[in-house]
């Protein structure tokens, strides 16, 4: 990514919102295999 300096840690709002967007993209894959799975088993 960028050059990342480890000086003192203090959360940056990119970050934080990365880390949302990690989270965001993880529910929207289990979503999506569970629906997924739910269908073929329906079926």
């Amino acid at each position: 990514m960028s050059t990342n300096t480890n000086a003192p840690r203090k959360k940056s709002k990119r970050e934080k919102r990365i880390k949302v967007i990690i989270y965001i993209m993880i529910i929207a894959m289990v979503l999506s295999t569970f629906t997924a799975g739910l269908a073929a088993f329906i079926n």
